[in-house]
């Protein structure tokens, strides 16, 4: 018999879950027998030429909800300073007096991938510039929690990312300087909506940052 088997490649182990993800012995049968079709699940995002663009809708949910949002719930972990924001503290300067939700909102979003810039280029000053030359303006706390929410660490990676970050209006974090609230990344196996990262308008991004505005 010539040629080698299609799954020569895979493990016992992955053949294994492959079974588990059709649902198991029977409806990997079924899927032999033609009387069970598998189909890719569409992607939540789309890119053109170095930029993701998707959507996020409100849900009514206040800043109170935000914070006591269970870590179980897509792996929804949060910092403190981001804490503070959404329950409108006014700890760090926060500019936003109070955190307003809205409810069937939906926002268009642009992700500006980090190799859009020159390594000389990839400053927050110069990201920011960029995006004004594109007519992007900064999200909400409200648009920055949705787009936290939006993608899992396996989506990030999709997208050739190892973070996203909301580029909203600088404030004073914990050490006085001005700094990102919210930042969704792949640290430690789960999302994490960060806190005062401390990132400065000079401070350099990883070309593998994915800067995000609201169209």
């Amino acid at each position: 018999m010539s040629g080698k088997f299609a799954s020569a490649n895979l493990t016992a182990g992955q053949l294994n879950a492959i079974v588990k993800k059709l649902g198991g012995h029977d409806a990997a049968i079924k899927l032999l027998r033609g009387t069970l079709t598998v189909s890719e699940s569409p992607r939540k995002w789309n890119e053109k030429k170095g930029i993701i663009y998707f959507s996020v809708t409100s849900s009514g949910m206040t800043g109170e909800e935000w914070v006591n949002r269970p870590e179980s719930e897509k792996g929804f972990r949060i910092g403190e300073c981001a804490r503070d924001t959404l329950l409108s503290q006014d700890r760090f300067q926060i500019p936003e007096e109070d955190f307003t939700p809205t409810s069937n909102v939906t926002t268009k979003i642009a992700v500006l991938k980090g190799t859009l810039f020159n390594i000389n280029k990839r400053h927050t000053r110069d990201v920011r510039v960029k995006a004004k030359d594109l007519g992007l303006r900064e999200p909400n706390t409200e648009e920055s929690c949705l787009i936290h929410e939006a993608f899992t660490e396996k989506e990030i990676a999709m997208m050739g990312l190892i973070e996203i970050v909301a580029m909203h209006e600088l404030v004073n974090g914990p050490q006085g300087g001005p700094g990102l609230l919210f930042r969704t990344d792949r640290s430690g196996g789960s999302e994490f909506l960060r806190g005062c990262g401390g990132f400065t308008p000079g401070d350099l991004w990883s070309k593998k940052t994915g800067f995000a505005f609201a169209i």
